[in-house]
């Protein structure tokens, strides 16, 4: 019971991670029917972002509290990647919104490999060790241990959630945001900004993948150039789990992506000796891809966007 508890608040921090990333790929196919197989790597500027202010913070004012060096870094590390999103939808996206769907889908990932190889120039190909701000005694829960890290991971999760939900369904934007994902066209009738609905939904999407990775990086300790593939190609795999285009698909899809690595992982570990876990954690996420889109392509919630007119 000790494992599987601790597995569970593992699964659950994890999934809470990829829920944040998952919501930025379904709301952008909501809208305009992408894959945005950049949003992994847009998760990777928002993490070394922070890495960068941390550094600065550190050696410039000596001192400061850990928690407000990393509100501060993670505040400038969703502005940064906003506008990077804002840009890549504005320079790689709307020139291509009406080609044929795989010229974007290249291009996406095209602009993966181009973030990737810009950050390896601009932060170098090594390994950054990622500072620990918040307090590291572990906090005791039945059996289990959780850090303080993990209990910030999974509050920001829940506050951030709640925003998504409050600006989706009870603000002018989001409202704007569901008539788009509608019927671009008839929207555009009603008054809406098609253009400027989709440059929010990007920029929207950036600021949880910022704050992802930033709690990717303070959890695992590390941050790199390559950081954002593998999340982000899990995340597309919750977003599918749960059924692209739909929020609470995206949201649910994450969290049980979580806990099936978390304690799929963690039994193999013990059945192991804690040889073969870590190394087989992400063949869980694949496989559970492969029996969804056999199974029930539409995902565990199905899609909600209607079809274009």
């Amino acid at each position: 019971m000790d494992i599987l508890l601790q597995q569970i608040i593992n699964g659950l921090v994890l999934g809470s991670m990829y829920a944040l990333i998952a919501l930025g790929y379904t709301m952008v196919y909501g809208i305009i029917n992408l894959i945005n197989f950049a949003h992994g790597e847009v998760l990777m500027v928002g993490a070394l972002t922070s890495w960068t202010i941390i550094g600065l913070m550190q050696e410039s004012m000596p001192g400061t509290p850990g928690w407000i060096i990393l509100i501060i870094a993670l505040l400038i590390a969703c502005v940064v990647a906003a506008t990077l999103n804002f840009v890549i939808e504005k320079v790689a996206y709307r020139p291509l919104r009406n080609s044929p769907k795989l010229a974007p889908l290249i291009t996406a990932i095209g602009m993966s490999i181009l973030l990737q190889t810009l950050a390896m120039i601009i932060w170098k190909p090594t390994n950054k060790a990622y500072p620990n701000l918040l307090p590291t005694t572990p906090i005791h829960v039945g059996g289990a241990v959780i850090s303080p890290t993990q209990v910030m991971i999974l509050s920001v999760t829940a506050i951030c959630l709640a925003i998504l939900t409050w600006l989706v369904n009870y603000t002018k934007l989001g409202r704007a945001m569901r008539a788009t994902a509608e019927n671009p066209r008839v929207a555009a009738l009603m008054g809406i900004r098609p253009d400027m609905v989709i440059s929010a939904t990007f920029i929207i999407g950036a600021v949880l993948a910022a704050v992802a990775g930033v709690m990717y990086a303070s959890n695992y300790g590390i941050a790199q150039h390559a950081m954002g593939f593998i999340p982000g190609l899990k995340a597309f795999t919750a977003a599918v789990f749960g059924g692209i285009g739909n929020l609470a698909g995206a949201v649910v899809g994450g969290i049980l992506l979580g806990l099936i690595e978390a304690i799929g992982s963690g039994y193999i570990g013990a059945l192991t000796g804690d040889v073969l876990g870590s190394h087989y954690s992400d063949i869980f996420a694949f496989i559970v891809l492969i029996i969804m889109l056999t199974l029930r392509p539409s995902g565990l919630l199905g899609e909600r966007v209607a079809d274009r007119a």
